[in-house]
């Protein structure tokens, strides 16, 4: 079976044609009043067109609703009027995103911003200036200026978007590795389990809580396979969803040869992004239910000092151990940000 990310309902990828409002003209009036027959020039500005905006809203973990909004633009200004009066400017147009959203220009690559907090607005097209009224051109030389300005047309792009889901701990490992067992048995997210590959079709977010009211987000992001990098299986449509947490969790089964699939793993981050591997990791040993006499420290040897917990999301056996020390890296994670 092929899964193609437009049959998704979690969609972290849009491409949106935005043009922001033209500027509205000057007006290129004369004052005309019963006892003032050669008044002056009193034409207004043209009114700003409207601009095109994405604003943050942490409500929403999904750009699915901008897939089907692919052509945008805001109003135009108005032109200005006699009595130096501006034009009422465009309305501008807010597109909401969830958190974490990057926006491009399709065009050039240019990375126009990034989306991190609740309310945060960021212009992805400019709205036009209004021109200028023919007052403005009034001088000793020309005291009846027959002109005014017009107004300056809105950018115009392709705007590309990318969602980069943001949680504290982010769950790695191959399809069947236990990831969503242990996201359902930390938290209150049912994401969909069953014993077979891409079960997980779609990243999941749940809130990991402790009875003393600590609490962080842990992200399920689906099963990645070898040369994943290269686009193979899911590809790297969910990769980018790892640059955003804080502590990566690699999770490897207890049945499958465990030290060949954690360095499998990566390698594919690796290949992806290097500077993955600096983030700090946990490794867990899941479905120990299933394993008989394992012996962690005779059977695993790492190159790299990490934590190695098993544990049975079936149990709750080594549960409560990994989620306190995902908790303590956590928090020195974001010390160190500090």
């Amino acid at each position: 079976m092929t899964f193609q990310k437009q049959d998704m309902r979690f969609a972290d990828y849009a491409k949106i044609y935005v043009t922001a409002g033209r500027g509205g003209d000057g007006s290129a009036h004369f004052r005309r009043e019963k006892f003032v027959p050669k008044g002056g020039p009193d034409g207004g500005d043209g009114g700003k067109g409207g601009s095109i905006l994405l604003k943050g809203n942490k409500q929403l973990n999904t750009i699915l609703d901008l897939r089907y909004k692919k052509y945008i633009k805001a109003k135009n200004g108005e032109h200005g009027a006699g009595s130096r009066k501006t034009g009422a400017g465009g309305e501008n147009v807010v597109l909401e995103v969830p958190l974490g959203t990057v926006a491009y220009d399709s065009d050039s690559r240019e990375r126009l911003g990034e989306i991190t907090e609740d309310e945060q607005q960021l212009i992805i097209a400019e709205g036009g200036k209004g021109g200028l009224g023919n007052w403005h051109f009034k001088s000793a030389t020309n005291q009846t200026p027959q002109f005014a300005q017009e107004g300056k047309p809105g950018e115009e792009r392709v705007v590309e978007l990318e969602l980069k889901l943001i949680a504290d701990v982010g769950l790695v490992g191959f399809p069947n590795a236990g990831k969503s067992t242990l996201l359902s048995a930390l938290s209150e997210a049912r994401p969909k389990i069953g014993d077979y590959p891409f079960t997980t079709l779609e990243p999941n977010l749940g809130v990991v809580k402790f009875s003393d009211f600590r609490s962080f987000v842990m992200a399920d992001i689906p099963g990645i396979i070898e040369e994943a990098h290269q686009g193979k299986g899911l590809g790297i449509q969910f990769l980018r969803h790892i640059e955003r947490n804080n502590v990566l969790l690699f999770m490897v089964g207890a049945d499958t040869d465990i030290e060949y699939e954690y360095n499998a793993l990566l390698g594919e981050l690796k290949a992806y992004r290097a500077d993955l591997l600096d983030k700090p990791r946990v490794l867990a040993i899941t479905k120990m239910d299933l394993k008989q006499g394992f012996k962690l420290d005779e059977e695993l040897h790492f190159r790299d000092e990490i934590p190695v917990i098993p544990i049975s999301s079936a149990t709750g056996f080594g549960v409560d151990e990994l989620r306190e020390t995902l908790w303590k890296f956590i928090q020195d994670a974001k010390n160190i940000d500090t």
